[in-house]
């Protein structure tokens, strides 16, 4: 199984970025996919979820901001953010797990696998 985290950069505030999580090895369909940020409480945070059956679950700091959203045929996830803040600055991790219930989960506990993650800096 392997995980990439590809689309981190420099933005400036304001902007917008789009993070994808190219996968192998799994069943994207049949996984609950997550994606993850430090916090200073928290090594991984979820941000946003998405089940195996499509429903989505968002961090309230960043609801209205940021849409996760999966291709099954592409076997990628993606993370797009808009109106950046310098707080959104942060390495974004993807992780997944098999979970064919279609609940999303925030719960970085739960994950089996993980990507080495990819930077994400906003500029003031």
């Amino acid at each position: 199984v392997q995980l990439e985290e590809v689309g981190g950069g420099a933005v400036p505030s304001g902007g917008s970025l789009r993070v994808s999580c190219v996968t192998s090895g799994f069943f994207l369909s049949g996984s609950c996919m997550t994606w993850f940020s430090p916090v200073p409480e928290q090594e991984r945070a979820g941000v946003a979820g998405i089940g195996s059956c499509g429903h989505t679950v968002y961090t309230d700091s960043v609801k209205g901001r940021i849409t996760i959203s999966r291709d099954n045929d592409k076997t990628t996830l993606y993370l797009d953010i808009t109106n950046l803040k310098p707080e959104d600055t942060a390495m974004y991790y993807c992780a997944a797990m098999e979970d064919y219930s279609g609940s999303p989960s925030l719960s970085g506990g739960q994950f089996e696998y993980w990507g080495q993650g990819t930077q994400v800096t906003v500029s003031s």
